[in-house]
């Protein structure tokens, strides 16, 4: 895989793009010389791993032919205080909403992805403890370290 971030010549604004060609704007808040024109690269890490694993467990409830109405995932992730300010520990929370989501076909299309498929938590999960924790239609679950 092969990345490219480019200076758009703008103060502290970045793109990114990758092999699909899709740009992504990044930026700086105010208070640090920026225009807060586009993500933080430290959101758009958090992003890519929710993004990840949330392509795992789309595909998976649809092989179970399973029907989602909407799935959100949500980052609450912790960082060091002094400066590299490291991710400490991240917990992702699904939100799913369907007709008929059987909560043990949920669970198990996203621990699939947090074991197995999501290249982008496996990766994060050398780096930090990781949990999860899932919502079908408002019913929300314990949260637990991802497996």
């Amino acid at each position: 895989m092969h990345v490219t971030v480019t200076w758009a010549g703008d103060k502290m604004r970045l793109q990114g793009v990758g092999a699909s060609g899709q740009p992504v704007a990044m930026d700086a808040g105010t208070d640090h010389g920026g225009q807060n024109a586009g993500a933080r690269p430290s959101e758009v890490l958090l992003m890519g791993m929710a993004g990840c694993t949330a392509l795992d467990v789309l595909s998976i409830l649809q092989k179970k032919r399973l029907e989602l109405t909407s799935l959100a995932i949500d980052v609450e992730a912790d960082r060091a205080p002094e400066h590299p300010k490291v991710f400490t520990a991240a917990t992702l929370i699904y939100r799913l909403e369907g007709p008929d989501l059987p909560e043990n076909q949920v669970k198990q299309a996203i621990e699939l992805s947090l074991s197995k498929y999501c290249g982008m938590v496996n990766t994060m999960k050398k780096a930090m403890p990781i949990s999860y924790c899932y919502e079908i239609n408002g019913n929300r679950s314990a949260v637990a370290p991802a497996p």
